[in-house]
């Protein structure tokens, strides 16, 4: 008996080095593109729009806040963006799905351990207990008798080749895809918040400035008729009049749905329904144009977005599942034993005479399968080939989305200067009509184009101006809405920021492969 406990410890023994070996291919993660820059060559590192106007600045790899839109200094813009942090269904359901994506790693690391189980049960049988040492009777045939077992059994599969090792792994990689999925879910949130909000501002000027023109409409549709009473003006220059004011009140429900669109969609971002909830009263002038802009080089974006982290772990999942089904066509070499008490009685389990134990290993050889097991490799394959190409395809869409951000930027700068200018040039004109008209020399409707002018300059100086700041928030989503930041965890899960923080900083391929 001794020496075969020391014949199956020799063979457990040379069996266990073959648990460190991992075949499969390691992951490394794919090359920093050979970009060197992702500003235009035509854009200026300071955008200066002229005497009055903000000047904005760009900042070479100026590392971004996980809380950006607090750059805009606007309070109720904080408390929206905090709102829907907390509240946001999108997110609760991507908290949700990372939860689950956890687990499944715990689920996979099971692998690495001996299963356990107790089995008890109590049988009543006719047949012939030759297990037990009886022998039938010839008179009385077959006996009927009560079995009572009781006892654990454990199995193990050791990981020869890799197995386990490659599905921890590649449940890894898809619980990373999901934080950094959850990564890129919160920066879509808040700069839809952002872009909202902004949008909600921008039509209200709008709005105002429409409403500033039907009430110079009738102030001059007044002076008109005044003028017609004393013989300065006719029936047609009444009729331009009320036509012009018809149709600048006519401007105003577009914009009032436009706001009113923008509002349900915030609305919808905070996790609520429309009609519970309003938003704050957004104003234009309450928000400051942000002076430093942060501008990435290419190999520092490609760490900062979390659509590219995503891709490069979904990448990452690929190459362990060509790991996984390389291991499928190796050996398997299961372990199992058992130890229990078995009896006639109940009374008597638990006996020196009732113990018994099993010890097995098996060694199961995949021959043929009908190629399933080399087509199932060469589809992984063919996957991790596909995933590769989505890395590649989004890291060039994200190089489009900063280049395209960067240039209207630059533009926005020169429309800005050009719309002020405009703007002055109108007033002026207006000021001028004025003064002509009180004295006698000028036409009542060269007043009214002039008064026209001047207000349509005010809101094409008001798209100017929101038009920067959009633009500006949409290059702080572009750059990734800095959510590698200290503060991104906090608002997201407990160990999100430390553990994708960690992941960047070092990443760890598997060992072993083959």
């Amino acid at each position: 008996m001794h020496r075969n406990g020391l014949a199956r410890a020799a063979v457990l023994a040379a069996l266990l080095p073959l648990t460190a070996c991992t075949v499969g291919p390691d992951f490394v993660p794919p090359a920093a593109p050979a970009v060197k820059h992702l500003a235009p060559a035509s854009t200026a590192s300071r955008l200066s729009p002229g005497a009055g106007e903000p000047v904005q600045r760009f900042i070479e790899d100026q590392p971004v806040s996980a809380q950006w839109w607090r750059l805009f200094r606007n309070p109720a813009l904080d408390r929206v963006e905090r709102e829907a942090l907390a509240a946001s269904p999108t997110l609760a359901a991507a908290r949700a799905t990372l939860a689950q994506a956890r687990e499944a790693v715990a689920v996979a690391r099971g692998g690495y351990y001996p299963q356990v189980d107790l089995a008890a049960s109590a049988e009543r049988q006719k047949g012939p207990p030759f297990a037990l040492g009886l022998l039938p009777s010839a008179s009385q045939g077959l006996p009927i008798f009560n079995l009572y077992q009781v006892g654990p059994t454990v199995s193990f599969l050791p990981d020869a080749f890799g197995l386990t090792a490659r599905t921890v792994e590649a449940q890894q990689a898809l619980a990373d895809t999901q934080e950094y999925q959850l990564a890129a879910a919160r920066l879509t949130v808040t700069g839809s918040v952002a872009t909202q909000a902004l949008a909600i501002a921008s039509l209200r000027r709008q709005i105002e400035a429409v409403q500033a023109i039907v009430a110079e409409d009738r102030r001059n549709l007044a002076l008109v008729r005044e003028a017609r009473a004393a013989g300065r003006a006719n029936r047609s220059d009444e009729l331009a009049a009320q036509t012009q004011l018809a149709e600048d009140r006519a401007a105003l429900p577009p914009l009032r749905a436009q706001c009113s669109t923008a509002q349900d969609a915030l609305a919808v971002l905070v996790g609520r329904a429309p009609t519970a909830w309003a938003p704050p009263r957004f104003d234009l002038d309450g928000f400051t144009l942000p002076a430093r802009l942060p501008v990435s080089l290419p190999s520092t974006l490609v760490r900062q977005r979390p659509d590219i982290q995503a891709a490069q772990a979904q990448l990452h999942a690929r190459s362990a599942a060509i790991g996984i089904a390389t291991a499928q066509m190796y050996p398997s070499f299961p372990i199992s034993a058992s130890i229990g008490t078995a009896a006639l009685a109940a009374t008597t389990l638990g006996t020196s005479r009732s113990i018994f134990w099993t010890l097995a290993g098996g060694l199961t050889v995949p021959i043929f399968h009908g190629g399933a097991l080399q087509a199932q490799r060469r589809a992984a394959v063919d996957a991790f080939h596909a995933s590769l190409a989505v890395y590649r395809q989004t890291v060039l869409a994200a190089f489009g989305q900063v280049a395209d951000t960067l240039h209207a930027l630059d533009d926005d700068a020169a429309f800005a200067a050009a719309e002020r200018r405009a703007l002055d040039a109108a007033k002026a004109a207006a000021d001028l009509q004025r003064i002509r008209y009180a004295a006698g020399r000028g036409r009542v409707l060269d007043l009214i184009e002039a008064e026209r002018a001047a207000q349509r300059a005010r809101i094409g100086y008001t798209n100017a101006q929101a038009q920067r700041d959009l633009d500006t928030a949409r290059l702080f989503v572009a750059m990734g809405g800095g959510w590698q930041d200290s503060t991104f965890g906090a608002s997201l899960c407990p160990d999100c920021g430390r553990r994708l923080r960690a992941g960047l900083a070092a990443p760890q391929p598997s060992r072993g492969s083959k």
